[in-house]
């Protein structure tokens, strides 16, 4: 069974998605199939197919998610070094093709925003910088062109 890597926080947040899908959105759904029922007829009920489909959807989801918190590897990022980067670590690069200079913290997949500077750990550019430390240049290929890229800060 491959791990995955999670933060504290990253593990909190997929644990609780898990909780509100079987508790509360769940519940929803129930109700939804249970109003559809006594409009009469299922087979012609266009509220009850929506309803199923709603239910088969979330159970999917649950399922997704309870493989993920059981596969769940969580990385203390506190307790890593901070010579070198790794899964957890905050760096800052500049830019090479724009001197544009740009701070990142490596996660979990599911971790993974770009608005708020999180790359996820299997992205060609965390890809690209993992074990690499302050002054190590680093290039990845984009569909577009290839960036190039200097740590600056870990």
């Amino acid at each position: 069974m491959k791990k995955i890597p999670m933060t504290p926080q990253g593990y909190k947040n997929i644990q609780n998605k898990l909780i509100y899908l079987k508790t509360v959105k769940r519940h929803k759904i129930i109700n939804a199939i249970s109003e559809a029922r006594k409009h009469g007829d299922l087979s012609e009920n266009a509220e009850y197919d929506s309803a199923k489909e709603a239910q088969a959807l979330l159970e999917y989801q649950i399922q997704e998610i309870s493989n993920k918190v059981a596969k769940a590897q969580i990385i203390d990022t506190t307790k890593l070094s901070s010579s070198k980067i790794t899964f957890g670590t905050t760096v800052t690069l500049i830019n090479l093709n724009n001197n544009k200079q740009q701070t990142w913290t490596i996660v979990g997949e599911d971790e993974a925003n770009l608005k708020n500077k999180k790359l996820s750990i299997t992205s060609p550019i965390a890809k690209a910088l993992i074990g690499k430390k302050i002054g190590d240049e680093v290039n990845f290929k984009t569909p577009k062109k290839i960036k190039f890229y200097k740590i600056i800060k870990i």
